[in-house]
């Protein structure tokens, strides 16, 4: 298979959230058939649907893998499940990390376990700014929109604000 550019969403509301991004980009940097990793910086986003939980830390990773989709898929849930996160949750509640598949090349899948492009992309401004950071020129994949489209339209009003870490001397 070609090698592939896969773009990843990581986001953390529990715990030592910088920890928790920064250890799930090097849990995923390890894998052999997984290359030229580049994170965003982190985003500090407010929670969008269940409001009653800590504010998040986000991040987007992009790399080039030759890593079909569902292999992703099984790497993102190992290292979900190495840093902490119970398999069964209920949905939209704090956790220690979640990771999600934006993009594999230009695939596109609809099954019950995995749906790319993300189906939410466009909705979430937490995934949005930090990608446009590290892809500002990216092209929606079989669509004549770009990233930075998507941002112009975007109905999500929460804040997404640059994250600059406490630093102690």
């Amino acid at each position: 298979m070609n090698e592939q550019k896969v773009y990843l969403s990581l986001g953390s509301n529990i715990g030592d959230r910088e920890s928790n991004l920064a250890q799930a980009t090097m849990a995923l940097s390890i894998n052999f058939e997984i290359s030229n990793i580049i994170s965003s910086s982190y985003y500090d986003t407010e929670p969008l649907y269940n409001t009653n939980q800590p504010h998040f830390l986000n991040s987007v990773v992009k790399f080039s893998t030759t890593l079909k989709p569902f292999d992703i898929l099984d790497i993102a849930k190992k290292v979900e499940t190495m840093l902490g996160r119970p398999p069964k949750r209920k949905k939209n509640q704090p956790r220690i990390i979640d990771i999600d598949i934006l993009f594999h090349g230009d695939a596109i899948i609809e099954t019950e376990q995995l749906s790319i492009p993300h189906p939410m992309v466009s909705l979430r401004k937490f995934i949005l700014i930090p990608f446009a950071e590290i892809e500002p020129e990216f092209q929606i994949p079989h669509s004549e929109l770009y990233i930075n489209d998507l941002i112009e339209n975007c109905p999500d009003t929460s804040r997404v604000i640059r994250h600059y870490p406490d630093i102690q001397a």
